[in-house]
């Protein structure tokens, strides 16, 4: 897992752009700095070179591009790969002098293998058409880039494997929960009934009378399902509708819609949303082991994110402003992007005269 969070997680959806060069303090986490030199270098490899911006998209997917000025990146960017860069630190930095833990070349091997993998499912996963193989975005970093990135999955790793909470990502592990979990693995088949708000109360009346699911989908739905009694499909956990679909349905009885149901918008019209499960298939861990190892890293992801606050709370933080600003956030400390004036709030450049002088609004 990266980072104990989401690798990668670089938000470029600001507005102002951020010049690459000139001198730059750089990021102090304690007694560790990253020199502005080498941040600039990053974020130039990050926003000039399309296979490792592509790789970065699938992990956290947002629109991102280069700044307005040659070699620039958005200010919003800068600031998302420097809150990444003293996450990285921090971890790091209590990993090495508290855990007393130093990655060997073999467990460096194994952490760059992770990364790439990741990378490579976090792409397939959202759907992205990436030129080139996660390999190649790694190789596309600059060298003490592509160190440090490495070093810290190896750090991130061993970290999340010394908390209590924390499910280690093997084969056996997975196997374990899987068994223990095997329900929240079915292949589902579903039906829904697509109500209308004015028709929520004869449902329910219709409901209690005993209904069966079939006939409450043909009486009252505007689905096309409805035609059908509602029957709306399977869904075994390599489909990518899965989780939500299993989010979805909130009863666990066979063939019977929940009392209470989803309000949701469809076509620009709201409507009540039921949905019950009509059949289930047991799914062999084979098939299920991707969904499986999603949902363990999410666990670890919940258990980490608050060892990682407490770090960073803990760790004394300095960022150069050009690269963001360093405060308290709802979900905890972080790195924001400066306050920019928009093209608004600024004039037109104005030649200056004898006789006329500069405007601003």
């Amino acid at each position: 897992m990266r980072r104990l969070v989401a690798l990668f997680v670089i938000a470029l959806l600001g507005a102002a752009a951020y010049g690459l060069s000139g001198s730059s303090s750089g990021i102090t986490v304690n007694n560790t700095s990253l020199s502005g030199a080498t941040f600039r270098t990053e974020l130039s490899a990050i926003s000039h070179n399309n296979t490792l911006q592509c790789f970065i998209t699938a992990l956290d997917p947002t629109n991102y591009a280069p700044g307005a000025g040659g070699y620039s990146i958005k200010a919003s960017g800068a600031a998302g790969w420097a809150n990444l860069r003293v996450e990285g630190l921090a971890i790091d930095q209590y990993v090495t002098r508290n855990l007393k833990y130093h990655p060997t070349a073999s467990e460096l091997t194994q952490a760059k293998a992770s990364l790439e993998s990741e990378m490579t499912q976090q792409a397939s996963a959202n759907h992205l058409p990436c030129t080139g193989t996660s390999e190649a975005a790694l190789a596309a970093m600059p060298a003490e880039m592509r160190t440090a990135e490495i070093e810290a999955q190896a750090t991130s790793l061993y970290l999340v494997s010394k908390l209590k909470k924390a499910i280690p990502l093997t084969t056996a592990k997975m196997k374990s929960y899987y068994s223990a979990h095997t329900s929240d693995y079915d292949t589902l088949c579903i039906s829904i009934a697509l109500v209308l708000p004015a028709d929520v109360g004869a449902f329910a009346k219709s409901q209690s009378a005993g209904l069966s699911v079939v006939a409450l989908a043909k009486k009252y739905s505007q689905d096309a399902s409805a035609k059908t009694g509602g029957t709306y499909g399977c869904y075994a956990p390599s489909s990518a509708s899965y989780a939500s679909v299993r989010a979805d349905v909130t009863s666990s009885k066979l063939d019977a819609f929940p009392a209470t149901p989803q309000v949701i918008s469809y076509n620009g019209a709201t409507y009540a949303l039921y949905a019950a499960v009509t059949k289930r298939t047991v799914t062999p861990f084979a098939k299920a082991a991707a969904l499986v190892l999603s949902d363990l890293r999410s666990l670890n992801a919940s258990s980490a994110n608050t060892v990682k606050n407490s770090l960073l709370f803990a760790a004394a933080v300095h960022v150069d402003p050009a690269f963001g600003r360093w405060g308290l956030n709802t979900t905890g400390p972080e790195v924001f992007a400066p306050a920019t004036p928009t093209k608004g709030d600024v004039t037109g450049p104005k030649k200056l005269s004898a006789s006329g002088s500069a405007t601003y609004k």
